[in-house]
């Protein structure tokens, strides 16, 4: 995978001085692809173009969308970053393990950052396949989001050809094939009794958890959503006879 295939991914930035300094960075470790998701600020300012410096062509061309799912349309693998830990629904990882993984997929992917005084939520995390925090001193871990981006770009920048791993699944199902497959499932999962509504958020999650880990091609993913959909129509044809 080269560099201009991956997209840098800030949810909810408020600060118009950090998206111009990820910008800088951005063009400093050869990324190209700067994804805004519902902005607080504005992106294009006078400030962010300050900062921006001669990354400024990486923040002109910066995508404005306004939801996380549709930053990743396109991308078939995601690692989210954290600063938090104890609640997190993903494992943590470090950038150097996670980021040659990464780098040896041969697909479009993303990184995705979240807001600067919250981060990313629970839910946001599981768009992601894996998580990523950075080590730091535990007396202060906290880094702004223009550092964290630029811990993480670095480490992709340094990752080499000889670092990489062959890509375990070429193949791998894009990420909103995916996201519609979840939807799919708990729609029938409710339908025949086994999720309930209030308790079907946290069952969901495991389920991604473990999809997430089988690394699944299209063409499981259309296998599974057959099976779902010859369930609903047993369902169906059970209410019939009734």
């Amino acid at each position: 995978m080269t560099l201009e295939q991956i997209r840098i991914i800030l949810v909810e930035p408020a600060g118009p001085l950090n998206v111009g300094a990820v910008a800088r960075v951005m063009k400093n470790m050869g990324l190209s692809q700067l994804v805004l998701v519902n902005p607080q600020c504005d992106p294009w300012g006078e400030e962010a173009r300050r900062m921006a410096v001669h990354g400024d062509d990486v923040l002109a061309q910066a995508r404005q969308v306004e939801s996380l799912p549709e930053a990743l349309q396109g991308c078939y693998h995601a690692v989210a970053t954290t600063g938090r830990e104890g609640t997190v629904p993903l494992p943590l990882e470090t950038p150097r393990v996670v980021f040659p993984w990464l780098r040896a997929q041969n697909a479009p992917s993303a990184v995705i950052f979240g807001r600067e005084d919250s981060g990313l939520t629970n839910q946001e995390l599981h768009y992601a396949q894996r998580c990523v925090s950075i080590p730091a001193n535990p007396v202060y871990p906290s880094l702004n989001l223009a550092q964290a981006v630029a811990v993480c770009a670095y480490e992709l920048y340094q990752t080499t050809p000889e670092d990489l791993p062959p890509a375990l699944r070429p193949t791998t199902a894009p990420l909103e094939t995916l996201e519609g497959y979840y939807q799919h499932l708990e729609q029938v999962l409710l339908q025949i009794g086994y999720l309930y509504p209030h308790t079907a958020g946290a069952k969901m999650e495991k389920f991604r958890r473990l999809y997430g880990r089988a690394d699944l091609t299209p063409q499981e993913v259309a296998l599974l959503r057959g099976i779902l959909r010859q369930m609903t129509w047993f369902v169906q044809q059970a209410k019939k006879e009734v």
